[in-house]
């Protein structure tokens, strides 16, 4: 008995580090993808590549072993196990759309206007802190941590309408091929901060045993007000929008 508790444990353990590990890996791609929109890095475009295989790895592991894991242990082990297949279908897709993004800008072959590169690092450098806050509170099982992602992926909504705004408000048709795609992965990082919301969702859910999904908007609201983000959560968030937020200078 003593033996086939320790596997159960084993089983679960190791599921749990696979993911957390995800949490870091997806996180590394979107740094990297800022390094790339900032820098026009080849190592930091290859750095995205690889992490976008490793994800996908990883995707494929969880997918083998959890059948099994999951009909080895006890109702709060499988909820934990459940909540690994979801969180790594959503890291694997947070993968796909940051590589798919330096794929395009690789192929734009000229560097991004100024405003248009702003609200690009700013969309990454807060995805990359979703992730991070993600992993924190999938570590400490911590409640704060889930309800911040929550309340950030607003900010990539706001700095990706500002791409759209600014680019379906032109009428240079010059420009039509670089505001497409910019177009099209101003769409893949709002994705992204949907995927990275869901996990915070699912954080929520393995915490406190229930979903938020479906839960009335108004309801969201109360919750969020009995405790505001951290300081340093603040600040992070409040440096990535700094661009966002402000007026354009040219």
């Amino acid at each position: 008995m003593a033996r086939k508790r320790s596997e159960e444990l084993e089983s679960t353990r190791k599921l749990t580090g696979l993911v957390l590990q995800g949490c870091l890996v997806a996180k590394d791609a979107s740094y990297n993808l800022r390094d790339f929109i900032q820098n026009s890095s080849n190592m930091a475009f290859l750095a995205v590549r690889d992490c976008e295989k490793e994800l996908d790895r990883m995707e494929r592991q969880v997918d083998e072993e959890i059948s099994a894991a999951i009909t080895q242990v006890n109702e709060t082990q499988a909820r934990e196990l459940l909540a690994c297949l979801k969180f790594i279908i959503d890291l694997e897709r947070i993968g796909d759309l940051t590589w798919s993004v330096a794929q395009r800008l690789q192929k734009l072959g000229t560097r991004l206007q100024q405003d248009d590169a702003q609200d690009f690092q700013a969309m990454a450098e807060i995805l990359e802190n979703m992730l991070g806050s993600v992993h924190e509170g999938f570590v400490r099982r911590d409640l704060d941590s889930a309800n911040w992602v929550l309340e950030s992926d607003v900010q990539i909504d706001h700095a990706c309408r500002a791409v759209f705004h600014r680019h379906l408000a032109s009428g240079d048709r010059r420009k039509r091929e670089y505001s497409t795609n910019l177009l099209l992965m101003a769409q893949a990082f709002e994705r992204a901060g949907d995927h990275a919301k869901n996990l915070g969702e699912e954080l929520l859910h393995l915490v406190e045993g229930r979903s938020v999904r479906h839960e009335p908007k108004r309801l969201r609201a109360a919750r969020k007000a009995i405790k505001p983000p951290s300081p340093s959560r603040t600040s992070k968030s409040r440096s990535a929008l700094r661009h966002s937020t402000q007026p354009s200078v040219e």
